[in-house]
């Protein structure tokens, strides 16, 4: 396959449309219509079904199109690294959702740049889902929280694990507790949880409202149109009228460092291991030694020198 094949297809599988497609890759529709059935015959599959109303994808078209843009989005992020690699500017670009990790990015940052050879740190405050910026190239790591980001794809070391918090408007009657359950925050009809997007930037279904960045989401608590259930740290950022009540049976929340596993940036390898000291420091010295994710047993510190090969 060519990346140039690639392109025209996903642009045909997303708009479903010839004619939006050509004008979104900027060339006219005849030849883009020539070049998929090309592709289409050279593949010896149906890519797409074609009546005079309507285009659709076939089952072989879904895969590819999940293919094709996981393919394409490697290409831009090579392309992206490369050119920041070449900048006289050494730096890292950290990830990290707009409003969370307030105290723990503080302290990485601080306790990274006391360190002999580090290097200028850009942060990328991401409305949701930073973890997309690791994919396709925008950045060299990430802090991301489980369950709520995906990890699939990355390394991982745990920075720490905390409770989940309800945030309420002032005056609710639920306000007032000292402690919830799930089942009280779910069963507030006059509050419905608020629905944040999918990767693919659709919602789920739901009588909440859509946000986008946790300025909005808190503005709509406030105003009494929904709540949520967020990780504790997030109490540091409330604004006047919002209250933040423990629950008790929320699923604990795990911040983790992530970072693409091909990476050999020296830079990066620094500023894990300076996250995984600062995570030591903070439990007793005699609790278990923590390891990745991915279940293998390495130590945290033993493993994070596989981002510094070169």
């Amino acid at each position: 396959m060519e990346a140039r094949e690639l392109r025209y297809f996903v642009a045909v599988a997303e708009e479903l449309h010839f004619g939006r497609a050509a004008q979104r890759l900027g060339i006219a529709q005849p030849p883009l219509s020539r070049a998929i059935t090309r592709f289409e015959r050279r593949l010896g599959v149906a890519l797409l079904e074609r009546t005079s109303r309507r285009v659709s994808l076939t089952e072989a078209g879904s895969v590819l199109l999940a293919e094709g843009r996981a393919i394409l989005g490697a290409m831009a992020a090579a392309e992206r690294r490369t050119r920041r690699a070449a900048t006289s500017r050494p730096s890292l670009v950290l990830a990290t959702k707009a409003g969370a990790c307030g105290d723990l990015l503080a302290e990485l940052l601080d306790a990274y740049a006391a360190e002999p050879g580090a290097v200028a740190v850009d942060l990328l405050l991401c409305e949701s889902q930073p973890q997309r910026e690791l994919h396709d190239g925008q950045a060299d790591v990430a802090l991301l929280h489980q369950p709520f980001d995906s990890t699939a794809g990355l390394d991982t070391e745990i920075l720490n694990t905390e409770g989940q918090i309800a945030i309420l408007p002032s005056a609710h009657p639920l306000a007032s507790r000292s402690r919830v359950r799930m089942a009280d925050v779910d069963a507030l009809p006059d509050l419905p949880p608020a629905r944040w997007p999918h990767p693919d930037g659709g919602y789920p279904d739901g009588p909440g409202p859509e946000v986008h960045n946790q300025t909005q989401l808190f503005q709509l608590i406030a105003l009494g149109r929904t709540t949520v259930v967020m990780p504790e740290s997030s109490s540091a950022n409330l604004i006047d009228g919002l209250t933040a009540v423990p629950v008790l049976d929320a699923p604990a929340v795990t911040t983790v460092i992530a970072w693409p596993p091909h990476s050999r940036s020296r830079a990066l390898a620094d500023l894990v291991r300076t996250a995984t000291a600062l995570a030591e420091s903070s439990v007793d010295d005699s609790g278990p030694l923590r390891t990745d994710e991915r279940g293998d047993g390495q130590p945290a510190l033993a493993k994070v020198g596989s981002v510094s090969a070169e």
